[in-house]
């Protein structure tokens, strides 16, 4: 049975793993696709423009904040459906990443992470701030 200690530690992998991989992919749509080029794409699937600024600000912006451990289970829930709307694009080409266009089990594998890391919380070396509202029990 794993220990409160190693389930930290584990919370703290994953978050690292997915706010490095968001990091990528949102530097991949600013720097390699160009974001005319992104903008361009989302249009080409029936996507609104206006989307690919707000799938690359979740990208970066959930990428950082998983890094440095800030409002993790929040972050880890807004980045679902931008999970969820990478897998629909996929759908059509395949289970597997590797199919012509890349297939759905990675963007949804992603997701399942996502949804862990939400449960999860933070882990280890988090920046850990109040969220609004929040009653903190100092107990």
């Amino acid at each position: 049975m794993p220990s409160e200690n190693s389930s930290s530690y584990a919370a703290l992998i994953l978050r690292l793993a997915l706010g490095v991989m968001l990091l990528a992919h949102g530097f991949l749509k600013i720097f390699v696709f160009t974001m005319p080029g992104t903008v361009g794409f989302f249009e080409s699937i029936g996507y609104p423009g206006f989307l690919a600024y707000v799938v690359t600000l979740v990208e970066v912006g959930g990428g950082l904040m998983l890094i440095a451990g800030l409002y993790v289970r929040p972050v880890s829930i807004v980045i679902i459906p931008v999970l969820l709307g990478a897998a629909q694009v996929h759908f059509g080409n395949g289970w597997v990443f590797s199919a012509e266009g890349g297939g759905w089990e990675y963007p949804v594998f992603l997701t399942v992470a996502a949804v862990v890391q939400a449960l999860l919380g933070e882990g280890r070396y988090a920046v850990r701030l109040p969220i609004p509202g929040q009653v903190r029990n100092n107990a």
